[in-house]
């Protein structure tokens, strides 16, 4: 019997990817967003407001999917909002399933501010020691994933399924209009640069210019996130995903410069933030897509300056371990900086910055 998934948060950029790997492996998918891709090859469109609980269980009465994967969440003012808002989503979601018993796996995505904090305290304070690893304690703070992850605890003690949190770092991968897209930014920030004469300046801290890190392919999350939901082994457990590889910003920003053609400016020793930089970007952009006929002329759209300013300012150096998901048996690698370029060759392709 072929395996049917729920992809909560199906337009995002985990969602979209996860859509495309588990359509080729021949899995039946529904993708519940608010307004969900209605041209995504092989995934049926839900529409659903996950806060509205009556409306979500009349969304879902038909429905019976063995795997659900979450992969949402909607940001708010404060940490405490953060995790009533959130909470309540993954709440009212097992809820409305629950009456069908048909869910056998709850896949969870939450991400590293499980190590780093919440935005509010984000890489401040006391922090685990890095590479941070699966079995770090949860930091004594207020934290919307660990919200999310007792809401999926509770439920799946109630209904008996199984579930695992997987943690990536900063997400590369194709989708549009999404939240926490460092590479769709990057490349508009490169366009910009280039088409004005601006200088590419790396927008971050001297301890991410200079301090390893690393980053996570949402492709090699998909395969990640299907591996685990269907290995007995891997069952009520959270794993860390990323590439495999680690690399220094003040490396692959020279990578990247090369991509787009352009002469990386001298790192000044602490960055100008993206979200400054690109204050008055909008009418450029406009102008860069009637220019090109590109695709899409709201910046707004394509780029999440906050969020890539929120990564590459952190003053820690960031790595990650995968030990845990090795020893299970998956293998799997992907060297960053081509996950960069597949990345701006599909933007090109799909009309969103310049040939």
């Amino acid at each position: 019997m072929a395996h049917s998934a729920l992809i909560v948060g199906a337009s995002g950029i985990v969602g979209n990817n996860l859509a495309q790997h588990l359509h080729k492996q021949g899995w039946q998918i529904h993708g519940l967003a608010r307004r969900p891709p209605q041209h995504l090859e092989g995934v049926i469109p839900v529409a659903a407001d996950l806060l509205d609980a009556a409306a979500l269980q009349a969304a879902l009465k038909d429905l019976r999917p063995s795997h659900v994967f979450l992969a949402t969440w909607l940001r708010q003012s404060t940490e405490a909002e953060n995790i009533r808002v959130n909470g309540a989503m993954v709440r009212n979601l097992l809820d409305a399933l629950s009456p069908a018993g048909s869910v056998q796996h709850v896949a969870l995505v939450t991400g590293l501010k499980h190590y780093l904090g919440p935005f509010e305290a984000y890489g401040k304070g006391k922090l685990p020691a890095t590479p941070f690893r699966e079995d770090q304690p949860r930091l004594d703070l207020e934290n919307f994933y660990y919200a999310q992850e007792d809401e999926v605890f509770a439920a799946a003690k109630r209904d008996g399924f199984g579930w695992t949190v997987h943690r990536p770092h900063t997400i590369i991968g194709y989708a549009v209009g999404n939240a926490m897209n460092m590479g769709v930014t990057l490349a508009v920030y490169a366009t910009i640069c280039k088409e004005t004469g601006r200088p590419f300046l790396f927008p971050g801290s001297a301890a991410q210019w200079n301090g390893l890190t690393d980053m996570t392919d949402a492709r090699l999350l998909a395969r990640h996130l299907e591996w685990a939901s269907t290995t007995e082994a891997a069952r009520n457990q959270a794993f860390n995903v990323v590439n495999g590889d680690v690399f220094r910003w003040s490396w692959m920003w020279s990578r990247i410069a090369d991509y787009f053609g352009l002469t990386p400016a001298p790192f000044p020793g602490e960055g100008v933030p993206l979200e400054q930089q690109l204050a008055d970007a909008a009418p450029i952009w406009r102008e860069i897509a009637a220019k090109y006929r590109l695709a899409e002329a709201d910046l707004s759209v394509l780029s999440s300056a906050w969020h890539t300013d929120a990564d590459l300012g952190r003053p820690i150096e960031v790595v990650t371990d995968m030990s845990k998901s090795r020893k299970l048996g998956f293998l799997d690698y992907q060297a960053t900086d081509d996950s960069f370029f597949d990345l701006f060759e599909r933007l090109r392709a799909e009309k969103l910055i310049p040939s």
